[in-house]
């Protein structure tokens, strides 16, 4: 379990991860950015143990499906408690009623527009998963379904990682520099730039050259024209949602014939988006 430091002012979000394996986000969330807005107050992270809400002696959190098949299933019953318990120790500190969310194979996929949005409440509840799924009757109990790709993973544990670490870095403060959330990939709808640092020249190869002019208008536009190239290139689904300026196609062309000129082949024929 890891929970933020206490301040005057509270958290400005929290989120409750409910779980058969609450020790398995003790090590991540305890490093980093992550441990230090922990550490500040500013987040409160807490991992509830699914099975301290099953009932009976050997506290059971799973059964066979109905209707046969391979695998057990999480039952309703220790999930729905633990959510109910969740909300209601919220409630009696003050706090908000907290958003419900279940990672599953069938939820929307989670994207950085995903992640701002969650930013935006003040507390959420991520139910993890395990063996072969959970009974359909929880989802009558929460708000959201999520699922952060086409593939399959032991438990919901690590996906619930992922999905607090892109939510919590959005937060006011958590970075330090508020341009670095919007600078790097998906933060604009696209794919970040190059990166380059020291040396300048590392077996031959050589940082580009307007990286080093110290003109941070140039430097501004170069950027921006890498972003697009990266993104048709890579990801030509992203340009579908926006709307390129006259501005923007004639840096990505510019970005082409560099790319051409570095490569002293043709760069892949693209469409304008």
């Amino acid at each position: 379990m890891s929970e933020g430091g206490q301040s005057g002012a509270g958290p400005i979000f929290e989120g409750h991860i409910l779980t058969l394996f609450p020790d398995f986000f003790t090590s991540p969330l305890s490093a980093s950015i992550l441990g230090r807005a922990l550490a500040r107050g500013e987040v409160r992270v807490q991992a509830h143990d699914i099975r301290a809400f099953a009932s009976g002696k050997h506290r059971v959190t799973d059964d066979t499906p109905y209707g046969g098949g391979a695998g057990m299933v999480m039952k309703a019953g220790p999930i729905v408690r633990c959510l109910e318990a969740v909300e209601e120790g919220c409630l009696e500190r003050g706090g908000a009623r907290p958003h419900r969310i279940v990672l599953t194979p069938g939820g929307a996929r989670f994207d950085q527009r995903a992640a701002r949005r969650l930013a935006s409440l003040p507390a959420i509840s991520v139910v993890c998963g395990r063996y072969e799924g959970i009974d359909e009757r929880v989802m009558a109990h929460v708000d959201e379904e999520i699922s952060v790709g086409d593939f399959v993973l032991t438990g919901g544990e690590p996906a619930a990682l992922a999905v607090l670490d892109a939510v919590i870095r959005l937060l006011p403060g958590v970075l330090g520099n508020a341009a670095s959330a919007e600078d790097e990939s998906f933060g604009q709808g696209l794919l970040e730039y190059p990166q380059f640092t020291r040396p300048a020249i590392f077996r031959e190869v050589a940082v580009p050259e307007i990286l080093l002019s110290g003109d941070h208008a140039r430097v501004d536009r170069w950027r921006r024209g890498q972003a697009l190239l990266r993104t048709s290139l890579r990801r030509p689904e992203l340009l579908a949602d926006l709307e390129l300026t006259k501005d923007d196609r004639r840096l990505l062309e510019q970005a082409r014939q560099e790319a051409i000129e570095r490569s002293g082949t043709p760069a892949p024929a693209q469409e304008d988006p």
